[in-house]
């Protein structure tokens, strides 16, 4: 009854459908970054590869919110270096950037070598389910973070924020199909979910060393490219079905060309 007691405000339900709303934005590079890793399955395992990740996602943040004494404790520095104190959660946000700079690019490199389709369906084949399962656990960790401390810094009650997260990650697993799907169709859009996450894994290394992009500035530049790269595809689509649909030039006697 408690639980529910604290939703019997207006202000109790605004401030959950803002950090709702909030935690979907911020989820996308999450999304992404799932939908990478699980192409790389078997077919008949991607679907329960995105579920799992995203089931993943949700217990971590909500794990990281009941603790929220340890989370205060991750901003303690630890060490100093270069004149700069490091804590538990800058360590944390260097190894994740790292981790994703290395997987994003591995990745790049992959698709720009233009493998023949036999030796793309070989390597999807080698993909361990376990280990898929075991980077999308290490980098929802960090996504986590950056995920809980808007929600601890817009919300004061823990059960407006374990709901919030529930129904973002609902809403995430039920679009995260629909969306691995288009990226993996269109490998020009693929590009830029990957160079995407090249660049929130050096804004997570930057944060690390207290360097602070805001990230409307990122999703912004990233929203922006997306629109002009679904026109392109518009685009070569239509150009493409106009080449279809054109007559064949007739030359002269009536022979065709």
């Amino acid at each position: 009854m408690e639980f529910l007691q604290v939703f019997t405000t207006p202000e109790a339900w605004i401030a959950l459908a803002t950090l709702a709303m909030l935690e979907i934005v911020l989820g996308v590079d999450n999304i992404i970054f799932i939908s990478v890793l699980v192409d790389r399955l078997p077919k008949h395992q991607q679907q329960k590869g995105r579920i799992i990740g995203l089931g993943l996602a949700m217990g971590t943040r909500i794990l990281l919110l009941l603790s929220l004494s340890w989370m205060m404790g991750l901003v303690e520095p630890i060490f100093t270096a270069f004149g700069q104190g490091f804590s538990g959660r800058d360590l944390i946000l260097f190894f994740g950037g790292l981790f994703l700079l290395y997987k994003a690019s591995s990745e790049i490199k992959e698709l720009m070598s233009g493998h023949e389709e036999e030796e793309a369906q070989a390597t999807v084949k080698k993909a361990s389910f376990a280990m898929t399962l075991a980077q999308i656990a290490v980098i929802d960790i960090v996504f986590s973070l950056d995920s809980v401390i808007t929600a601890v810094g817009m919300v004061s009650q823990v059960e407006i924020m374990i709901v919030a997260i529930v129904i973002a990650v609902g809403v995430m697993m039920f679009s995260a199909k629909a969306i691995g799907e288009f990226v993996n169709e269109y490998p020009s859009i693929k590009m830029l979910a990957l160079c995407f996450l090249v660049i929130v894994g050096a804004v997570l290394v930057a944060e690390s060393f207290e360097i602070h992009i805001p990230k409307g500035y990122i999703y912004g530049a990233m929203a922006f490219s997306l629109i002009v790269e679904l026109f392109n595809i518009r685009m070569r689509r239509n150009h493409h079905m106009a080449a279809c649909d054109a007559p064949e030039s007739v030359q002269p006697h009536g022979i065709t060309a």
